[in-house]
């Protein structure tokens, strides 16, 4: 830490996404004041004194930066920074730093609890359990919603990187079939073939998202691209709500173009209560997490740490 900035004013404007995990981490490093959530109003206010600006959902522009003007560094309390204007920081010669990585293995492990659950047919089986139908069946066993398995299947993902990469060693594990669509136009991958999306999709049981929302992937998927895909194939989105047409995923599902879905990202967060998503006549089609899939106890640890780290290395 560079010196003078022990008593550096540190503000986290939406601590909510914390979860409650301990910020002494990021404290102990200078005054702190951390706020659960913050309207744009009071965003202005509270960060008008600040050295350093935390956020995880806030906006940060042109307005919230005027409003801050001592701001030296601002700290993205997460990976993706679509919420901060770049372009207006660097202007104002504000370094932006975020946390890569710490959220890897918690996305993993939610993205192969969608697939198991939709493969295996989870829900089905443990109501049937619980409702007393297996008990009143006086049989053994209930083969009555078909399960498949992973092994010697084809999964396809979108966007290799640091998450992709794990998914598709987990997918290894199951004894899958990888492929994979580089979202960039770049297949720095080796270990696995780089398809044309559209052989991608033709030829995948699952599809798996782990890309970020941009220019290039922002509705990549929609009416035309789902009915590439088997109908016996599920697709998975653990990316970014944008990158997928909600609506046509749903008359997807609703009409058997695929099978089934899974979703922990959306268009809108949180989900709007008309959205097309929430009014399926076949929802058992459909699994949904409230972009939870980052939230282990072990990765909000990792990223609070990963924020106090960003804020030592000055600016």
């Amino acid at each position: 830490m560079k010196q003078g900035q022990k008593n550096m004013k540190i503000v986290f404007l939406d601590t909510y996404g914390m979860g409650g995990v301990s910020l002494e981490p990021i404290s102990r490093l200078g005054e702190f004041k951390g706020y659960y959530n913050s309207t744009p109003q009071e965003a202005r206010q509270r960060a008008s004194d600040c050295d350093v600006l935390i956020v995880n959902k806030i906006h940060v522009d042109r307005d919230l930066l005027d409003a801050a003007p001592g701001t030296k560094l601002v700290c993205e309390a997460a990976t993706g920074v679509n919420n901060i204007d770049l372009e207006e920081c660097e202007k104002r010669g504000i370094p932006v730093r975020n946390v890569a990585g710490y959220s890897t293995e918690s996305v993993v492990q939610t993205t192969f609890m969608h697939i198991l659950s939709l493969v295996g047919n989870g829900p089905y089986y443990d109501t049937a359990v619980k409702d007393g139908s297996y008990t009143e069946s006086g049989i053994f066993t209930d083969m009555s919603a078909p399960q498949w398995e992973l092994s010697g299947k084809d999964i396809g993902i979108i966007g290799m990187g640091a998450i992709g990469s794990r998914v598709a060693a987990v997918a290894k594990a199951f004894g899958m079939n990888v492929g994979y669509f580089s979202t960039s136009g770049t297949s720095h991958c080796k270990d696995y073939p780089s398809l044309p999306i559209e052989d991608l999709l033709q030829e995948s049981d699952i599809v798996s998202i782990h890309a970020p929302l941009n220019d290039r992937t922002r509705n990549l998927i929609g009416i035309k691209e789902l009915s590439m895909m088997k109908p016996s194939a599920i697709l998975v989105n653990m990316g970014r709500g944008g990158i997928v047409d909600e609506s046509a995923l749903a008359e997807a599902v609703d009409n058997g173009t695929i099978a089934g879905a899974a979703l922990d990202v959306f268009e809108k967060e949180p989900l709007s209560a008309d959205s097309p998503l929430l009014h399926m006549k076949h929802p058992e089609r459909m699994r949904y997490t409230p972009h939870t899939g980052w939230v282990s106890k072990e990765a909000v640890q990792r990223l609070v740490k990963g924020i106090a780290k960003n804020i030592e290395k000055g600016w």
